[in-house]
């Protein structure tokens, strides 16, 4: 049986059975996409709740709304599971896993090899298995693939592998799953022909690559040029504070060059899973070849120092009132890791936070999007709710996310000093204002 060709028919026909394992921001919008395309489509979750919600035509994620879950589960186009076990109807499966880095900064593969595991006991002759979490250059072929073959299954003959890096950009309005370019490696010809199928039914434009190790490495290219122009320009505001700078207005003149030139903004430090992760994965993998990925470790020694840099001017901002940091009430504004999303993953908001109770601060915060954080297991605060009272009972007030939610002007009338991280003001706005 030519097992290429039958799923390739499928593919077209949209009658195969596409799921996707693991369904959070990365892999719930995915999972939609394809159902919209016209597919089948399973998704597995370890998370009770989130397979309750979906499979009662609700969402968690602010991207996907819940009357598109709800049209497609009444549609029979989509269901969610928490058994691994009902894959076995899939003929594709993409592994949307959490790819997380322990406190020594190696990655955490437990869930990829967690994943793989499971799918090999259900893989059989004619499947397409995809990892999209992203992870160091050569998982897919050292973890994935062994997994996959082990019951002498020919890849690129009767199982297909393949590595497409995930894009998604929580909160952004105008770059979807449908309309932002698709990379595919596979580990044969074949093994990319079916996934670039597969992917071109979902997505509009899919660029090819020679194979995952390369796929691996575009993804991690990506997040690592972003960490290394972040880390550029926090220390360029480090400069010009020394200087006696505006850094927002050299930024702004910089970005006035029509060429050689790309706008990167300080801020107070690095947030969500991708851009502070992600280069660790290319850098670990580099120490375990003899090489020291130089920039990557210098950029994450500049963004990991900036909620510090942000603690210090809290501190100046309190000093000039007589104030210590000890006892006086702090109010963080936002702290998701950027703006108009509720993800608080890596958001140096609560880098901030746990810093300002370190030294005796009474802390609060406030984000229309987050209604608590958790600190660490033991410690878990809720959202204060948005006031003129709440601003004016602060000694200080701190805007760590630029909430568009957020009346911007009332702010700055109702505070007695702010401590502006994101730009939201500028010099004219007033000297009870603080900038990076």
């Amino acid at each position: 049986m030519d097992h290429k060709q039958a799923l390739l028919r499928k593919i077209a026909d949209r009658q195969a059975v596409v799921a996707v394992a693991g369904l959070g921001y990365v892999g719930l919008p995915l999972a939609v996409e394809f159902a919209t395309a016209g597919f089948p489509v399973l998704g597995l979750d370890v998370d009770e709740d989130k397979v309750r919600t979906l499979n009662a035509g609700g969402s968690y994620i602010d991207d996907v709304p819940a009357d598109s879950v709800r049209s497609l589960v009444d549609a029979g186009s989509f269901r969610a599971t928490c058994d691994y076990g009902d894959l076995r109807a899939a003929d594709a499966i993409s592994i949307c896993v959490p790819t997380p880095l322990r406190k020594t900064r190696d990655p955490d593969m437990s869930y990829i090899s967690r994943a793989a595991l499971s799918i090999a006991e259900i893989c059989r002759p004619g499947m397409l298995i995809v990892l999209e979490s992203t992870t160091y250059p050569g998982t897919t072929e050292e973890i994935i693939l062994p997994e996959i073959t082990r019951e002498r299954l020919k890849v690129g003959e009767e199982v297909f592998v393949a590595y497409s890096p995930e894009r998604i950009d929580p909160g952004n309005r105008q770059y979807s799953v449908r309309n932002t370019p698709k990379v595919v490696g596979g580990i044969t010809d074949n093994c990319a022909e079916v996934a670039q199928a597969l992917y071109r039914a979902a997505v509009d434009c899919i660029i090819s690559v020679s194979s995952p190790t390369a796929a691996e490495m575009v993804k991690l290219l990506e997040n690592t040029f972003r960490a290394v122009n972040i880390g550029m320009v926090n220390e360029m505001a480090l400069m010009c504070d020394k200087l006696e700078i505006d850094v927002w207005e050299v930024i702004n003149a910089a970005a006035t060059k029509p060429f050689g030139y790309m706008p990167f903004y300080p801020g107070p430090g690095l947030g969500g899973h991708c851009i502070p992760v992600d280069p660790h994965y290319l850098s670990w993998k580099l120490r375990t070849l003899d090489y020291n990925a130089r920039f990557i470790e210098l950029a994450s020694e500049v963004n990991a120092s900036m909620p510090h840099y942000v603690l210090d001017k809290i501190t100046q901002a309190l000093n000039d009132q007589e104030k210590s940091v000890r006892g006086s009430r702090v109010l963080i504004l936002g702290v998701a890791y950027k703006r108009d999303v509720d993800d608080t993953r890596e958001s140096p908001a609560l880098d901030i936070i746990s810093l300002l109770r370190q030294r005796g601060a009474e802390v609060a915060y406030c984000d229309p999007h987050v209604p608590e954080i958790r600190l660490d297991p033991e410690t878990l605060i809720r959202g204060a709710a948005y006031s003129p009272a709440l601003l004016q009972s602060a000694d200080c007030v701190v805007v760590v996310t630029d909430h568009s939610r957020f009346d911007w002007r009332e702010i700055a009338a109702q505070c007695r000093v702010i401590v502006d991280t994101r730009h939201v003001y500028n010099s004219r706005d007033g000297d009870h204002i603080i900038g990076l």
